[in-house]
């Protein structure tokens, strides 16, 4: 018996459903979710559907029950997450649970000096939580997805350029597809146990690369522009984007232009037993006409 948790969101649900494709029956799935409706297709599909969160320790005990597996994915509350994330292990401690699997991210600056230190503690708390839990475990240290690129662009890149303040680093963004498939496969695999994955493409790309790619795709030419971050702050605010996702977009921004997620890896290709899709694939079925 496995258990999904966060399953109603995108990677949750895509990791299910390459469960099931793979011929993992849906009575052995656990998807645990705070909005039934929100997992309304699952339930369609045989998966047992168990309602509680991150918050109510109670309700993770509960989900837990005669589970082996658990795919413990992220929560999105920055601030709350090592403490949501402490219920899970310790439920997944008091339930005898035998592997728990945890999505990370990608870094390789650990300290308070990272651009993105406001998400990067919750994680590094995390992982450790799990590896000292006495629970088998299998840490995902996943880069950032292509998934996240049109985000990143804007929905007027074709018309305005990619202005984003990355600079000319390359990051090796992979997409949120693969990587669920990478994550069944261990879920229902052998040997990943007290191991760690980076999840990276085997390719990285630089958002002049990006533009290059748009241009070609859809015979505009799109320009890239690397603004300083006090110019980025203005013109996003003008364009009326809450100051929180700035403060976000810019932190990101920054930590691509410093070599986070620059690294390349095979471990992705490998699980997947395939080349993870490239930047240049993902563009095309986005902006390809």
């Amino acid at each position: 018996m496995i258990l999904i948790t966060g399953a109603a969101g995108s990677l949750g649900k895509a990791t299910i459903n390459f469960l099931l494709e793979k011929g993992y029956q849906a009575q052995n799935i656990i998807a645990f979710v705070r909005d039934e409706a929100k997992a309304s297709d699952l339930k369609a599909k045989g998966v047992i559907i168990k309602i509680g969160d991150y918050d109510n320790y109670d309700s993770l005990l509960s989900a837990m029950a005669g589970v082996e597996k658990v795919l413990l994915i992220s929560g999105s509350d920055v601030v709350k997450r090592s403490t949501q994330h402490e219920n899970v292990v310790n439920a997944a401690k008091e339930a005898g649970i035998k592997h728990i699997l945890y999505t990370s991210f990608q870094r390789k600056n650990e300290s308070d000096s990272s651009p993105i230190a406001f998400v990067a503690k919750s994680h590094i708390d995390t992982e450790n939580m799990v590896k000292s839990s006495g629970i088998a475990y299998t840490i995902l240290r996943n880069n950032i997805y292509l998934d996240m690129l049109p985000i990143f662009l804007g929905e007027k890149v074709l018309e305005t350029g990619v202005f984003f303040p990355a600079g000319e680093t390359k990051s090796a963004f992979a997409s949120r597809s693969d990587m669920a498939e990478a994550i069944a496969n261990i879920l229902i695999g052998k040997g990943h146990e007290n191991k760690e994955y980076d999840l990276s493409n085997t390719e990285s790309v630089s958002f002049q690369d990006i533009a290059n790619s748009l241009s070609s795709l859809t015979g505009k030419g799109v320009n890239y522009f690397s603004p300083d971050k006090e110019t980025y702050h203005q013109t996003l605010a003008t364009a009326g984007v809450p100051a929180e996702y700035i403060g976000m977009f810019a932190g990101f921004a920054e930590a691509m232009k410093q070599g986070e997620f620059t690294e390349t890896s095979t471990d992705l290709e490998k699980l997947l037993g395939r080349k993870p899709a490239t930047a240049q694939e993902f563009l095309a079925k986005v902006y390809a006409s």
